[in-house]
């Protein structure tokens, strides 16, 4: 499918914008393997970026970002985007610093509005929207915290256990947050609400895939009872709670056809 179509024909909905991600992921791969210096896939990104990171939440931070940046690689670039870069008027020079030029800088009467603002962002109608943060968004606040500890526990793993079945695990961890960022960052109107959709999907999958992995391991010696049924008492909660998220962003787009 060509992107093309997107401009001039009827809005995509999310199975036409699955197959077009499904070809930007399979290109996105040679590039990927370029970038991580890592050209036969041998090494486990994760593992890379370990090493390369802070902490284990900055390694996930790090994967979210390398991800969203390889399959932006392939989108085409909005002219448009160049052209607000580009525009300039008075608001911008007198607002450059949070300021307003004609005023002593008093702004307690602002302090009622900020707080509500406040409030206003945490609410879920406000998040699920193109002025919130997906900071705010739950079930992404908790498969990050679960690759965190994810990650923390894979570092204790001796090298010679560390099978293909822990590599996968891991990876598609990382990938529920990467593509539930994926999703969040197309919005919420019409037009794109169906890319938001498939990449929500995808996270999906991923959390099928990493409790597939996991149920796998659960005799493995490196994982004890205790962690396995933390691992997974989380993952299945948090993939439930994607299935009902993808099915709350399909109804607005239904809602939003009518």
């Amino acid at each position: 499918m060509s992107f093309d179509d997107f401009d001039d024909g009827p809005v995509w909905n999310e199975h036409q914008w699955e197959s077009h991600l499904n070809e930007i992921e399979k290109r996105s791969e040679q590039l990927r393997r370029f970038i991580t210096s890592d050209p036969k896939g041998n090494k486990p990104r994760w593992i890379t970026l370990l090493q390369e990171s802070l902490d284990e939440l900055d390694a996930v931070e790090a994967f979210i970002e390398e991800e969203l940046l390889l399959d932006e690689a392939y989108f085409p670039e909005d002219e448009d985007d160049w052209e607000d870069e580009d525009d300039w008027d008075d608001d911008d020079f007198f607002f450059q610093d949070d300021t307003f030029p004609f005023t002593d800088g008093e702004d307690d009467d602002d302090d009622d509005f900020d707080y509500g603002e406040e409030w206003k962002e945490l609410s879920e109608d406000f998040t699920l929207s193109d002025y919130g943060s997906i900071e705010n968004l739950i079930v992404y606040q908790n498969a990050r915290a679960l690759a965190v500890d994810v990650l923390k526990w894979a570092e204790t793993i001796p090298d010679n256990l560390q099978t293909r079945q822990v590599h996968e695990f891991v990876s598609n961890v990382l990938k529920i947050t990467a593509k539930l960022a994926g999703g969040y960052s197309f919005g919420f109107e019409q037009d794109v609400l169906g890319g938001n959709i498939a990449y929500t999907k995808k996270a999906l999958y991923s959390a099928n895939e990493a409790l597939d992995y996991l149920q796998n391991m659960k005799r493995e010696p490196f994982i004890v009872k205790a962690v396995y049924s933390r691992f997974h008492g989380r993952l299945f909660d948090i993939r439930n709670d994607i299935g009902i998220y993808v099915q709350e962003l399909r109804e607005r787009f239904n809602l939003g056809m009518e």
